[in-house]
């Protein structure tokens, strides 16, 4: 059996914590499953094991669900948070992020307790795509820069040729493209990518409320 370090939550636990924190919102907003499902573009079938956490949804999902529930991002990782204001500044300690995994990757979520930023960074860990199972492309909203901290790293893009980067190199481009990225090599790579959000007035209204 695996060991976990002292404090680490097991992938579980996680897709556990996850799934109460959804159904903690959607309780509160007074929504339905088949609401939030409506809402969101997604499958009834997909928010409830989400809810009962047995899954871990990829970014473009996850992001779906927070506009369709009306919060931010990071309201998803954390009960409690402020909004990011004019004139703040924040900073994040080596370590102070909340870990998000799916079968493909291990999104270290950077300022969770920061509600309605601009811009959402992550730390990302990555397999080579041999190790790694899509059945589609990722896309959603917005915009996404991607810097490859360590390793090498193959982008793959909609409708072009993949993009092969090496540490210290980086790339930008429309979130809308569908895309996935995975370790060049046999080894793995690190990357940190931050994305813009992309969603409607009436999802920027609700989140500015929560």
């Amino acid at each position: 059996m695996d060991q976990l370090a002292p404090g680490v939550m097991a992938p579980a636990d996680r897709r556990a914590r996850m799934g109460e924190r959804l159904r903690q919102i959607r309780h509160e907003r007074g929504l339905t499953l088949a609401e939030v499902a409506q809402r969101s573009g997604l499958a009834v079938s997909t928010v409830s094991k989400v809810e009962r956490g047995l899954m871990a949804l990829t970014y473009d999902r996850f992001s779906q669900l927070a506009d369709g529930l009306g919060v931010d991002v990071a309201a998803l990782f954390s009960e409690h948070g402020e909004r990011f204001r004019p004139g703040e500044v924040a900073v994040a300690r080596l370590g102070e992020f909340r870990l998000h995994e799916t079968d493909n990757y291990a999104y270290e979520m950077l300022f969770p307790d920061l509600w309605s930023k601009a811009m959402t960074p992550m730390l990302g860990t990555l397999r080579p795509l041999e190790t790694m199972r899509f059945d589609r492309f990722v896309k959603h909203a917005g915009e996404e820069f991607l810097f490859v901290v360590d390793g090498r790293v193959t982008v793959h893009l909609e409708d072009k040729s993949p993009v092969v980067l090496d540490r210290g190199e980086s790339i930008y481009f429309d979130s809308g493209r569908g895309h996935l990225y995975a370790a060049a090599g046999t080894d793995g790579a690190r990357i940190l990518v931050v994305c813009t959000r992309g969603f409607g007035d009436a999802a920027k209204e609700e989140a500015a409320r929560y």
